[in-house]
């Protein structure tokens, strides 16, 4: 679409593109030269994958489509989900003082298993989600006729999912406005209508990075929370914005003291 916006990107977009193709243009030479020391990453795979029905290998555009979806989805998505977090610690003493307990006692112990052990951290992650899923809106077009709500649906028809407006129904959440990692411990977690709560999407199309997301998020929040005390700078209102993916407009600029060291 001819957005003045999208006109006013361009010098950006075609910088990135630039750098993501000398990067794909290296490896192919690397890769012609020495294949027994190339990093066995995402973009060695992609440029080895081939189609399994006509042996062909991805194209130029699908390659560089492909890593820019990884460095904007592996990115994007996951930093406004760890500020939403902690914005939404910021508000709340009692979770800070729940995560900063439990950050002090497994932290420091074994890392094999520590995002998983983070049980009250992951909660209030999921809770961030539920609030501020870094996805506001997603698409789908329908592939045939269909019925949707009493609804006819037209072959092509693009059907919007909006996980915003979803995770805050009053039919499908009580208290949906206000923030509650409870609903995602213990027994309310299994509560949860399967359809109810959508920050990955949902089907063969789901986020395929879901589970290294929550665990990203969990480990970085636990750890900020140990060490430093947040609060949002006083007067500044915080309000979500959607840019592809809803973040607070303006930043989030916050007050960081460092914690005193725990007694004993």
């Amino acid at each position: 679409m001819p957005r003045l916006g999208r006109i006013k990107a361009r010098p950006a977009l075609l910088f990135f593109d630039r750098a993501v193709d000398n990067i794909i243009a290296t490896r192919r030479r690397r890769l012609a030269q020495d294949t027994a020391n190339i990093p066995d990453d995402i973009l060695t795979l992609l440029l080895k994958a081939q189609d399994p029905e006509t042996g062909q290998p991805m194209s130029e555009e699908e390659v560089r489509a492909n890593i820019i979806t990884f460095i904007a989805a592996g990115h994007e998505t996951t930093a406004n989900t760890i500020s939403w977090s902690l914005f939404l610690l910021s508000q709340s003493p009692h979770w800070q003082e729940r995560v900063v307990a439990e950050a002090e006692r497994e932290i420091d112990s074994s890392v094999e298993g520590l995002a998983e052990r983070l049980v009250e951290t992951r909660a209030v992650i999921e809770e961030a989600m539920r609030l501020y899923p870094p996805l506001a809106a997603i698409s789908r077009a329908a592939i045939a006729a269909d019925e949707l709500g009493g609804r006819h649906i037209e072959p092509g028809s693009m059907v919007v999912i909006a996980p915003y407006v979803l995770h805050r129904h009053r039919l499908l959440w009580e208290r949906p406005d206000e923030f509650d990692p409870n609903r995602f411990l213990g027994p309310a977690r299994d509560r949860i209508d399967r359809f109810a709560y959508l920050p990955f999407g949902v089907g063969p199309r789901i986020c395929i990075g879901s589970a290294f997301a929550l665990q990203e998020a969990t480990l970085v929040v636990a750890t900020v929370m140990k060490h430093f005390r947040l609060q949002p700078v006083p007067g500044r209102r915080v309000w979500p914005v959607l840019r592809v993916t809803l973040r607070p407009d303006g930043g989030l600029p916050m007050v960081v003291r460092r914690r005193s060291a725990p007694s004993g």
